[in-house]
């Protein structure tokens, strides 16, 4: 997709100018006179336009009033000949960035050029920068060494640097995020946006205004035109999160996006072509949500063209030690994490992924002084509910009651002893070897 359409119905000088331009960097295309600007400009997405005010079919401000009633987000230079640069400076009250009188040097235009797409970036950023404030939007490390994490690199090192899209899947917490951004800077669009939104955390009825934007007046409270998430994802890449909670609608418009590239904002008439990459994830098995009819199977298919897995935690524990010290370093701590609080970590089954241990960890080194002990890693105590009652015998389920009560028992007493062992097995009536072992045994079961 160009950058800049040239409208200049002298055929070689356009020939020249493009030529110029794009050794310099710009992508451009050339239209010979209005109508073709016309037509070209409601196919095509431009940062800027390259106008000459005289043409043999349009007058050059009439065709710069209608251009910007189809995208006024467009930014205008003029091209004008000596003896009426009156005419440059009405275009220059209409909206158009600058004005050059011909002949002109060819690098005044360039860096005039230059600077106006800079301009747009820099304004494209900070609308993405109000949403992201806060967010990390350095280089992502994946951090693991597991063969399962292995595979997952490496199948996104071989789709990275190509435009295909990516489904990336996995539990909540896992990483998809990470696994998406590191996609998007291995990719040749690293230097342009990569626009993330969370499919599942908008309301549908404001989700809809969120991707695609809306004009001005188009409902109640839009006074101003907003700019959608695909429009600024525009050479980049648009990383759609929980993909799966998408009503039907939507799954429709976002389809058409992956077909044609196109889509209107709301309340427009005119469609609008992008050139963005789609990264998709969800944590929903989407096969299940397209045969209950919940799902499009159309958009399913064109999102899965390159399925990713992300493998949860509990399935990757030997990335756990990686992980501990990498949040640590990523604390700026110089603490210490004992063995014994090691094993507590390796011995639970992480629910909530990668996300739960880091958090898990900031807690327990605001905790600690200089060692992290298994006192100060906080877990949830599963209740009984987290167990399969119904595959348990009447004998089972009473050894569970048991521990369920003993594990109880040591922690309200270890409490009241603030943490003394040997004064807990004292109360408890059994040796400190054997305490020691239910402690052990009970953390392991995530019962204490």
């Amino acid at each position: 997709m160009a950058e800049l359409l040239i409208i200049e119905d002298k055929t070689s000088f356009a020939e020249v100018l493009k030529s110029s331009l794009e050794d310099a960097g710009i992508t451009c295309l050339i239209a010979r006179n209005g109508r073709e600007a016309l037509n070209i400009f409601k196919r095509e997405k431009f940062e800027v336009c390259l106008l000459d005010l005289r043409l043999p079919d349009i007058d050059g401000l009439d065709l710069l009033r209608e251009l910007k009633s189809i995208d006024d987000d467009v930014q205008f230079v003029i091209m004008t000949a000596f003896g009426t640069i009156e005419r440059a400076v009405e275009a220059m009250k209409l909206g158009a960035s600058d004005f050059l009188t011909k002949p002109f040097d060819i690098e005044m235009l360039i860096g005039i050029l230059k600077k106006v797409l800079e301009q747009k970036k820099r304004y494209y950023e900070n609308l993405l920068l109000k949403d992201l404030a806060g967010a990390f939007l350095g280089i992502p490390e994946i951090i693991g060494k597991s063969p399962k994490i292995k595979d997952s690199i490496e199948l996104l090192k071989k789709v990275a640097p190509t435009d295909t899209t990516v489904l990336l899947l996995g539990e909540s917490g896992t990483g998809k995020e990470l696994f998406a951004r590191a996609c998007h800077i291995l990719s040749p669009r690293k230097d342009n946006p990569f626009v993330p939104i969370n499919c599942a955390a908008i309301p549908s009825e404001l989700l809809e205004n969120e991707l695609f934007g809306s004009e001005k007046g188009a409902f109640t409270g839009a006074t101003v035109r907003k700019i959608g998430k695909f429009e600024l994802a525009n050479r980049g890449t648009i990383f759609l999160d929980e993909v799966g909670d998408l009503d039907l609608n939507l799954q429709a418009k976002i389809l058409r996006v992956l077909q044609e590239r196109t889509f209107e904002r709301l309340g427009g008439t005119s469609s609008i072509k992008v050139d963005v990459r789609i990264i998709a994830a969800s944590n929903k098995d989407l096969n299940l949500l397209v045969k209950q009819k919940v799902f499009r199977d159309d958009l399913f298919y064109r999102l899965s063209v390159f399925p990713i897995t992300i493998p949860p935690l509990r399935e990757r524990k030997e990335d756990i030690p990686l992980l501990v010290e990498h949040f640590i370093r990523k604390l700026k701590s110089s603490k210490k994490i004992s063995e014994s609080a090691l094993e507590k970590l390796m011995n639970y089954d992480w629910p909530g992924n990668i996300r739960e241990l880091e958090n898990t960890i900031e807690r327990a080194n605001i905790l600690a002084d200089e060692i992290i002990l298994p006192e100060h890693i906080l877990l949830p105590k599963k209740g009984i509910a987290d167990f399969p009652l119904k595959e348990m015998d009447l004998k089972t389920a009473g050894r569970l009651g048991r521990d369920m009560a003993e594990a109880e028992l040591i922690k309200e007493t270890l409490i009241k002893t603030n943490n003394n062992k040997s004064e807990t097995a004292r109360i408890l009536r059994v040796s400190y070897k054997t305490l020691l072992n239910r402690i052990t045994r009970y953390r392991g079961k995530g019962l204490l």
